[in-house]
């Protein structure tokens, strides 16, 4: 099983070559770590995370 892509700009999890979050085309494979944001307006991790909008997020991302 091939390794999911993370958007290095976001750390946004992508299927595809597009981040639906931020429209980059800036993917890696190489990332540490996973998150998944129910609630980004209110979630204390979400905003240290600089995440607006909710879904699943790599932690680290290289």
């Amino acid at each position: 099983m091939a390794k999911k892509k993370v958007c290095k700009d976001c750390k946004s999890f992508v299927e595809g070559g597009e981040c639906p979050v931020c429209k980059s085309h800036n993917l890696t494979e190489s990332w540490q770590g996973r998150i998944t944001i129910i609630d980004a307006e209110n979630s204390e991790i979400a905003k240290r995370l600089e995440v607006k909008k909710s879904g699943e997020y790599a932690i680290k991302v290289r």
